[in-house]
């Protein structure tokens, strides 16, 4: 099954993105027994409506172009796709650029749905082609051209979840060892953090385990100190944390979760999907700050006001928008529900620190120049390729941004495609705490070291930028 670029006759369809695998609509679950039901149905449902018959017949290889399975955290996408193919005892593999989408890459691994990463063997695949897939070795083949393709290779830690059977079956293996452990934090000396970015030091202090490196590549456990759902992500997380720990054996580690997608509609099918949660978070105990009822706030700025979100903080969050956490100079990221699930039994994630990008904002900021200006300025300059997957440290050279500028160009890091985007603390981050009342925080203050290699490093001149305006659609006439 090709997706193919209507506008360029020829070219696969790039930049597919989880609201055109899974709309909306169908990202509801009405309860834990029939937690994938809507998701399988919605499979495609505007881009390819025949999709489910297609593969029931049999067609099981998805060709597409780059940038496959970017957006939203939600898991519901490829747990759809696999589970369609699933429903008649078939596996589904999906054959795409080089680039993907980061969270729903690592939702694929973790579910076991084959992604292949290969540019050529997407260009060079054409309709009527017999394609041939090895799980073991990650070998493609094209049978009809008499072409073999190696896919981009996972990390050696990837590789192992993979070779285990998924997320929830090496949980289950390290979930006895977890109950046992308590997170410890430890700074790197100044040394070693002379050649880290500000996330990177983050990391090296929550890591688990304390001889792992900390690198672009390398996958690592870390210790989480608030895992976030949305009333949209947790009832996958909340089933994925049953099935590692039986349910009610421990309390869900660092859980939090906030109703703020499928609130006030009216609709009965959303009303189911918030109960998941709510039960859930009444059974173990939750209450608030940790559980948003609809009307406490929204996911990214609710958290944060609680004070839930402080600097140094570790926050992989079920929502693409947890990267808006680095404002308040904590490391958020988005992640699956399997992932947060598998992060309530042990405490910590599976984490791969992506290359590094530094963006400093020089200049002085014009007035009615907002962070949306900003960021929106930003994302213009990079174009198609976008933060490339990188992990993006800003600088704001003249402390000119506020607090909720710096939200919206963090949160935005979602949209460019950034692992994540971070400010380090400085008096802007600490003022704002101390206007909260909050003046004890636990973490020592950090910075980007002066010896990081970084992969791009770039200045934009808030000088230049003018606010933008989004004009009507369509101007009003004149006579």
């Amino acid at each position: 099954m090709i997706f193919w670029d209507p506008k360029i006759p020829g070219k696969k369809l790039d930049a597919i993105d989880t609201d055109q695998i899974t709309p909306a609509d169908d990202c509801v679950s009405e309860s834990l027994d029939r937690l994938d039901e809507r998701w399988k149905l919605g499979a495609f449902r505007y881009l390819m409506p025949d999709f489910r018959q297609r593969v029931h017949r049999g067609e099981t290889f998805v060709i597409a172009g780059e940038r496959f399975g970017i957006g939203s955290s939600r898991e519901m996408s490829p747990a759809g796709l696999k589970a369609v193919a699933e429903e008649v005892g078939l596996e589904l593999v999906i054959v795409c650029g080089d680039g993907v989408g980061d969270i729903f890459r690592r939702n694929a691994l973790n579910l076991g749905l084959h992604v292949v990463q290969s540019r050529a063997a997407s260009e060079d695949a054409q309709e009527g082609d017999v394609l041939t897939f090895d799980p073991s070795s990650r070998r493609l083949a094209n049978e009809t051209r008499g072409k073999t393709y190696e896919p981009v290779p996972l990390t050696p830690m990837e590789d192992e979840i993979r070779r285990s059977g998924g997320i929830i079956k090496v949980g289950r293996r390290e979930f006895p060892e977890a109950t046992a452990q308590s997170p410890r934090v430890e700074w790197p000396d100044p040394q070693t953090a002379g050649g880290l970015t500000s996330t990177e030091q983050i990391v090296w202090a929550h890591r688990v385990d304390k001889n792992a490196q900390v690198r672009p590549g390398g996958t690592l456990r870390v210790w989480c100190d608030l895992l976030p759902a949305s009333d949209g992500t947790a009832p996958f997380s909340i089933h994925t944390f049953n099935q590692i720990t039986g349910g009610d054996r421990i309390f869900p580690r660092q859980a939090a979760i906030a109703n703020d997608h499928f609130v006030f509609s009216g609709r009965n099918a959303d009303d189911k999907q918030t109960s998941i949660g709510r039960e859930f978070a009444q059974l173990h105990g939750i209450g608030k700050p940790y559980y948003a009822t609809p009307g406490d706030g929204i996911f990214h700025f609710y958290f944060p006001e609680q004070g839930l979100v402080v600097p140094g903080a570790f926050i992989p969050g079920a929502d693409s928008h947890s990267r808006a956490y680095g404002a308040y100079g904590a490391v958020g990221t988005g992640v699956g529900s399997t992932q947060l699930g598998f992060g309530w039994s042990t405490g910590y994630i599976y984490f791969t620190p992506a290359k590094r990008r530094r963006v400093v904002f020089a200049g002085r900021l014009r007035p009615w120049v907002s962070g949306k200006d900003v960021v929106l300025a930003l994302l213009r300059r990079w174009g198609k390729a976008q933060a490339q997957g990188m992990s993006v440290e800003f600088v704001d050279a003249g402390r000119q941004l506020p607090i909720p500028y710096r939200n919206t160009v963090a949160n935005m890091m979602a949209e460019a495609e950034a692992q994540n985007g971070i400010f380090a603390p400085d008096e802007v981050t600490l003022d704002w705490y101390r206007r909260k009342g909050i003046r004890d925080l636990p973490y020592p203050s950090f910075k980007a070291g002066d010896q990081v290699a970084w992969d791009i490093d770039e200045t934009l001149d808030l000088s230049e930028l003018v606010p933008f305006i989004f004009p009507p659609t369509r101007w009003p006439s004149r006579s």
